[in-house]
């Protein structure tokens, strides 16, 4: 007499076995925690209330205070400031990428990710995605800002268009950077603690609110290359007008060469921590 078996359903796990079907779980994870990462920011609605406070202090302060005192090539104060504000808010919105990675590996959350069957790319993909839908909101918001201080498009909206677009893809790429920052960090302050001399230089050495040719010329030629200048520039070009080729090339490149670098890397310093 032989008994029947019940076929056991296949897991999730087993599905994952082609290279389509792997690929379709892991946008599928990473679906979920960009939903769950977006979550917080509904619930703690202050994390973006304050991430927003900086940037318009910053309009505020050199509009107003130091504005007079700043001479620039071609143009208002206000048109050249507000690219740079806008740059500057995602460069540093990127830091809470790695404030927040190292705030689940602190409360345990990222042990509970690694014990589902789910892709481990997904983990940071999450993270880095509802990171990116936040500097949406937040760039929105700076245009409103910009706009009511002063602040008027040189071009037409579809090359403004293009300009927050690729301002948008450059915090994405350094969102990586930090979140490789966030995962080797002991806690949420450490990670911060650690983030901030690094974009520091970046931001204020750099196009952002001075031209680069009224710093010492030692540092003129770090300043002219580095990527935040360089995706200053060409959103300044696609924004107000002038040659756009050749500087969005360029941000384009560095954009591309940060996430080829640092999205394996960060992934890689993932699984070792599994």
């Amino acid at each position: 007499m032989t008994t029947a078996t019940t076929p056991v359903p296949p897991t999730p796990l087993a599905g994952r076995q082609t290279p389509l079907t792997r690929l379709r779980w892991a946008v599928s994870d990473a679906a979920a925690l960009t939903g769950r990462n977006l979550l917080a920011y509904v619930r703690l609605p202050q994390l973006v209330i304050f991430s927003t406070i900086q940037p318009i202090m910053f309009v505020l302060i050199f509009r107003y205070v130091f504005g007079g005192a700043i001479q620039v090539p071609n143009g208002s104060f206000v048109d050249y400031l507000m690219p740079g504000i806008f740059v500057q808010s995602v460069a540093f919105g990127a830091v809470g990428t790695g404030v927040g990675l190292a705030e689940d590996m602190g409360k345990g959350i990222i042990e509970r990710f690694r014990s589902l069957p789910m892709a481990r790319s997904s983990v940071l993909a999450g993270r880095t995605l509802a990171d990116l839908v936040r500097n949406v909101f937040v760039v929105f918001l700076m245009v409103v800002v910009g706009f009511l201080v002063g602040f008027r498009v040189g071009t037409n909206a579809l090359a403004f268009l293009a300009g927050v677009l690729l301002i948008l893809a450059f915090g994405y790429a350094l969102s990586w950077i930090f979140a490789l920052v966030g995962l080797g960090a002991s806690n949420a302050e450490t990670a911060q603690a650690m983030a901030f001399p690094t974009l520091f230089p970046l931001v204020f050495a750099s196009s952002a609110f001075v031209p680069v040719d009224t710093m010492p010329g030692w540092l003129q030629a770090f300043a002219a290359n580095q990527p935040v200048s360089v995706t200053v520039d060409a959103t300044r070009a696609l924004m107000l007008g002038g040659p756009t080729t050749s500087a969005v090339l360029q941000s384009l490149a560095w954009t591309v060469g940060i996430l080829v670098v640092f999205a394996p890397l960060a992934v890689r310093r993932y699984r070792r921590a599994a």
